[in-house]
């Protein structure tokens, strides 16, 4: 009696305590990511879309947010400019993983409410359809969730120079 009343205590103490930062790699969200990503590997924009709050925000290595049908416009313009596109994570010369992807749950504190984000890190690679050339940038993304299960914000870090200067050269002459 004496053990299952400690038993019994020990699941209850354990079951009332908060939870910290949980990480993850294979749950829901870093899974959907995975799917985004192929869907843009696709060019499939209605894949996309359906990750995507109506309401998205996208930081594209700038404080000034961009929404979707801009977004959208760049990434058809990448498709129509770069062939194939791909993206890898591992180190040169050693075994592709496709894209590191982890999805972190932060508990509310204080005056800042819970949040969920998922992180990818990786590289886009890409052959430019004028020049032949193949460009490697190393890129970052992170993906914040809103309570619907969509995406409502995204952080784009990466040096876009080589990506913009192959897209000039294939844009149409105005």
């Amino acid at each position: 009696m004496k053990k299952t009343l400690v038993l019994l205590f020990t699941i209850f103490l354990f079951a009332s305590c908060s939870q910290g930062v949980q990480v993850t790699f294979d749950d829901e969200n870093s899974n959907a990511i995975r799917s985004h990503f192929q869907n843009y590997l696709n060019n499939d924009m209605d894949g996309l879309k359906e990750l995507w709050s109506p309401d998205l925000k996208v930081y594209l290595n700038s404080k000034q947010a961009i929404g979707v049908e801009e977004l959208v416009s760049m990434l058809e313009a990448q498709h129509a400019g770069f062939d194939p596109i791909t993206m890898s994570f591992g180190e040169e010369g050693g075994e592709d993983l496709g894209v590191w992807v982890q999805t972190i749950t932060y508990p509310a504190l204080g005056e800042y409410p819970s949040a969920t984000l998922t992180q990818s890190w990786f590289d886009w690679n890409a052959t430019g359809k004028v020049t032949g050339k193949t460009i490697v940038l190393p890129a970052h993304i992170g993906f914040k969730w809103g309570e619907d299960g969509k995406i409502i914000e995204e952080y784009h870090n990466y040096d876009t120079q080589e990506m913009m200067a192959e897209l000039a050269l294939s844009a149409p002459a105005e």
